[in-house]
Formats: structure tokens, sequence, C-alpha cells
């Protein structure tokens, strides 16, 4: 998954500022630890709905079950690997695919261990909402794209068709695909996921068409129904091809299987929580229930957490060592 970040000074700041120590949950330096040696963890949370919803229900157990400290910091996706090889973090709880940096850490260095799946496939694609895809049912092969740019054109694509990413910060392959596929349109980015699903929500209120870059899992499929628009099949070749130079790629994104991750010595000495952590697994509804509440529905992450743990005893039980 390319939704790989470049890591800002803001989160080098952020690290500094938690005061956690190595991951050694039963010998905490963290400051906030208290006279009993209360246990703290520290969750790497991306900048997506989805991967704090992860960390909401994680947080809330970890503190009203097993009785652990929990602090968050939010690291971009690359950066976060770094952290957690040093401790400075204790897990990663939805990586879409490094193996890069799994190489690095987990077979070179062998400071990180894998978590486990955290139970939710992930696929990156672009997609049309489903009343233009109903009304012009060509479009949904990227073939016939070019037919629609003028209809898919805005002030900001420059006479072309708009293409709407995200955050410019996510390493996607959309200009690449855009210039390899021969098509007639601007990537355009919206600066942030809220700012995108803000201009998503503004144009199917207005029933206007719009070809965005999108993801699943994502809550906003519930109000926002859209179809993907079936790019050239995604290939090994393509893949290795794309790794080596990412100007290359002219093929669809891959479907990926999320995975968790650990610091080391926190899979080793991190007791309760880290076996909790392991047997996190849960489906894209329940992510994605949390994510709307938390972005849709105004909730902090402690009280869409404390809301999907009294509604799903029955899933999050079996999460408890």
């Amino acid at each position: 998954m390319a939704r790989t970040c470049t890591l800002a000074a803001s989160a080098l700041a952020l690290l500094a500022a938690t005061g956690c120590g190595a991951a050694d949950m039963t010998k905490q330096s963290s400051p906030y630890a208290d006279a009993q040696g209360t246990k703290t963890v520290t969750l790497s949370v991306q900048s997506w709905v989805g991967a704090r919803a992860n960390a909401a229900v994680a947080q809330y157990l970890l503190e009203h079950e097993l009785g652990y400290r929990v602090d968050t910091v939010q690291v971009d996706e690359v950066p976060a690997w770094d952290a957690l090889s040093q401790g400075r973090v204790d897990a990663i709880l939805e990586d879409w695919g490094h193996p890069d940096q799994e190489k690095r850490y987990v077979e070179d260095k062998k400071t990180v261990t894998p978590g486990g799946d955290l139970g939710v496939d992930g696929h990156i694609g672009w997609f049309v909402p489903k009343y233009f895809a109903d009304a012009h049912p060509d479009v949904l092969d990227w073939k016939n794209l070019n037919k629609y740019a003028s209809r898919l054109r805005t002030s900001e694509s420059g006479g072309k068709g708009q293409l709407l990413d995200g955050s410019p910060s996510y390493v996607t392959n959309d200009k690449a695909l855009v210039k390899n596929l021969g098509l007639d349109y601007q990537v355009v980015f919206a600066g942030s996921e809220a700012a995108q699903i803000t201009q998503i929500k503004q144009f199917a209120k207005d029933k206007k068409p719009f070809l965005t870059y999108w993801y699943e899992p994502q809550w906003l499929f519930n109000e926002v129904p859209m179809v993907e628009v079936k790019l050239p099949e995604h290939t090994e070749s393509c893949e290795k091809k794309g790794a080596a130079d990412p100007a290359t790629v002219d093929c669809a994104y891959p479907t990926s299987s999320l995975q968790k991750f650990f610091n080391a010595e926190f899979t080793r000495k991190g007791g309760k929580a880290a076996r909790f952590l392991h047997n996190f697994r849960w489906t894209k509804n329940d992510q994605n229930e949390v994510a709307q509440m938390m972005a849709e529905d105004g909730l902090s992450a402690e009280e869409a957490g404390k809301k999907w743990v009294r509604k799903h005893p029955d899933v999050w039980k079996r999460w408890i060592p």
C-alpha cells in the first residue's frame, strides 16, 4: 500500500514529548507511571480515521479491562517503523505493506516482530459515485475515462478532468498512472483525508460527477455509495517494476491484508498487553462503525471506543488474555 508519508518536524517533537522509554511494560520509565508502577503502552496512530478507530478500541480495553495507561502518538507510516524499532512506540496496529521496512527491521535488525493479521483487507482504487456509474456504466473501464474528462473538469484541474486525491504527503501511484495510461486528467490534492471527505460529500449533495482516489475500509461508503473504476490488472511484474521506479507504474493498486507490528522487546516483555494486541482482530464493518462515530458523529476516541465495546462483548472478550 503506497500510503507512505514523510516525517514532519511536529511528529518528531511529539515523539520526544511522550517521554516513553524502552518498551518493557514491566519496567516502564514513563513519567506517568504511578507509585504502584502502572504499566504503560504507547501506540502509533496513523492519520486516517480507520487507524484511529483501531487505537480507540485498543486503548479503551487496555485501560478499562487490563489496567494499563495508554499513550498514542501520531507518526507517519515509514517514520513509525523507526520509532517502533527504537521502542519509542510499542505497536503499529495497521500497516498497509512496507516490505523494505519489514526486511530492515524484522529480518535484518530483528528489532520489530510481526503482530498478526488485523482481520481487515485494505484496498486502494479510483472511484466514481454510484449515481454517475448507473447513468454511464462504461466509465467503470479506465479506457473510457478520457470520454468523461470534460464532465469531470473543475476549476482546480487546469482544463483537464480532475482526479481527487487526499493528502499530498501520501505517496500514491496516481500521477504515474495518469501519465502512463495516457489520461487527460490532473491529480488535485484536497489536503487531507477530512478535506477530501468534505469535497466528496459536497459533490454527492449536488449530484455532480467526480473521480477520486479512495480506499477500503472507509465508513464514507455508507453515506456516499461509490463504484470502483477498473484499472489495468495488478501483476507481480508491475509491482516489481514500480518498486524499482515508481514513475513506471501502469497497473491497479494491490489488495493488502493489513498487519500489526510490535517492538521486539515489547513482544517479549509486554505481558498481557502484548498478548491482547496480538489477539486484536476485527472486521471491516467493526472498524467502519467506530470510524464513523468519530469522523461523522463527532465522538471522541474514548466515547467511540466505549460505545463499540459495550455493543460487541462477543467480539472483544476473545482478545483478553
